[in-house]
């Protein structure tokens, strides 16, 4: 049987491949990472990954496709830095960090959602779910390795501070064509 779908179903698949396509996106970008002599957390790009997704897929599918990504991470698949996965890394001193990128999903998403796409409230959304991840990945790692607040600031948040605000720029510029050019298809 050779049927066609309808508009509903193709809208679907399209977002069912979406989502696969970006949480493949995160897989392959959040291993890349650069280790830090003086800090347990490298430098990788996973929050541009998140990012992008939110970009092309909003909060809900983005956040989905992040959940996806961790879910494949915890099951053991090395998807996190370092090409590393297991619910080890979740508990170690980073996990903090890759559970508060759900709020970056959110937090980024809301803004899209909320203000329309514009890319000024996308760079606040982008920068509060940033502080978000900062916070609750900085809480965690000062429990974990039993450091205060300020000695985990300074070796799991300002170090990174530089390279965030450029991915957050880039995601700003790349972003907005990415969502338009996946639209017109």
């Amino acid at each position: 049987m050779n049927q066609r779908l309808t508009a509903s179903q193709a809208e679907k698949t399209k977002k069912i491949t979406m989502i696969g396509l970006m949480t493949a996106v995160t897989c392959i970008l959040g291993p890349l990472s650069l280790p830090l002599p003086f800090s347990p957390v490298p430098i990788t790009l996973t929050n541009f990954a998140v990012f992008l997704s939110i970009y092309i897929l909003g909060m809900k599918y983005g956040t989905i496709s992040l959940l996806i990504y961790l879910a494949l991470g915890t099951i053991g698949l090395p998807v996190f830095s370092s090409f590393s996965g297991g619910l080890g890394k979740l508990a170690g001193p980073t996990g903090g960090y890759l559970f508060g990128f759900i709020f970056l999903a959110l937090i980024h998403g809301f803004f899209m959602l909320r203000f329309h796409k514009k890319t000024f409230a996308s760079i606040i959304g982008m920068t509060l779910g940033m502080i978000a991840c900062y916070l609750f990945g900085t809480i965690w790692l000062a429990l974990h390795m039993s450091l205060t607040f300020k000695a985990a600031l300074m070796i799991g948040v300002i170090p990174y501070l530089p390279g965030d605000a450029v991915k957050i720029a880039l995601a700003a510029i790349i972003g907005p064509k990415l969502s338009s050019a996946i639209q017109k298809t």
